[in-house]
């Protein structure tokens, strides 16, 4: 089978399922993985054979997909801000728009070396791309799953960083005896109970429901746990960073500022509010 006559097995199989655009995507993510494939090399190998042993391997992902199950989760790899990560079932997988989130924190201390902690940080992608981008900083990284911070842990040992793990419950409000944080950042949980309707399949059947959804009547858990927390842990001219949902951006801001914080909202490359920023008034 040419590299051709694969990519159009692919769509086909998967035609009745995906988008197009995202069947390309998903194409390139198969070819990187098992033929070690750039951008385009798809295209400028179109009619070289691939290895008889990668036959098999693509008709079982194929399969898998075909039930729901998220590429990532499939290959056990996921691309954010230009690093790999490992992620399973117990970890949330990477998204283009926590990079966004990534790029306002290091823009604003690329030429410092702040006290960093990631709060639920799952798969780590926040934390380690953070500690990538700043070798200066100091990086912390926290979550309730075990099996999430064994991920984290992996993968900041891949990509080669430190980042100190904890476990933390937030919701416990038993703030541990760490030194003042420069930056708190947090991609909570936030989608709520009606919302989960109108989530992907892939994501409600694969991804945690530990790391995605919060009650109906207190959507603001989580923002608010970290606002507490925050009032102990973050030096006064520190700042946290948010990622929100984008149907409650006046109402995540409202909490916030409830803590005695002053927010900005921020638009992401879909001109919706997906991110926050805040400061001690």
């Amino acid at each position: 089978m040419t590299v051709q006559e694969a990519s159009i097995l692919i769509r086909y199989e998967l035609q009745y399922l995906y988008a197009v655009q995202e069947i390309d995507s998903i194409t390139d993510i198969i070819f990187k993985h098992l033929l070690n494939f750039k951008k385009f090399d798809n295209y400028l190998q179109a009619n070289n054979a691939i290895p008889d042993d990668t036959d098999p391997q693509i008709y079982n992902i194929i399969e898998q997909l075909k039930s729901n199950k998220p590429i990532q989760y499939i290959l056990g790899v996921s691309d954010f801000y230009g690093l790999t990560f490992f992620v399973d079932a117990s970890v949330l997988i990477p998204r283009a728009e926590t990079e966004e989130l990534v790029q306002w924190i290091f823009n604003n201390y690329r030429n410092a070396s702040p006290r960093i902690i990631d709060i639920g940080t799952g798969s780590g992608c926040i934390a380690i791309a953070l500690a990538k981008l700043l070798p200066g900083a100091k990086v912390y990284a926290a979550d309730i799953s075990e099996a999430a911070l064994e991920i984290a842990r992996k993968n900041a040992l891949y990509n080669n960083v430190q980042v100190e793990l904890h476990k933390l419950d937030i919701l416990l409000h038993n703030t541990p005896d760490w030194e003042l944080f420069d930056v708190i950042v947090s991609n909570p949980p936030y989608v709520t109970m009606a919302q989960k309707q109108q989530v992907d399949a892939n994501v409600v059947d694969y991804e945690p429901h530990l790391a995605l959804f919060v009650p109906e009547n207190d959507p603001m858990v989580f923002y608010k746990a970290i606002g507490r927390f925050a009032e102990k842990t973050l030096k006064k001219n520190g700042s946290m960073y948010f990622e929100i949902n984008e149907d409650l951006p006046n109402e995540t801001a409202s909490c916030i500022e409830q803590s005695g914080f002053s927010t900005e909202l921020k638009k992401d490359i879909h001109n919706k509010y997906r991110m926050l920023k805040a400061k001690f008034i």
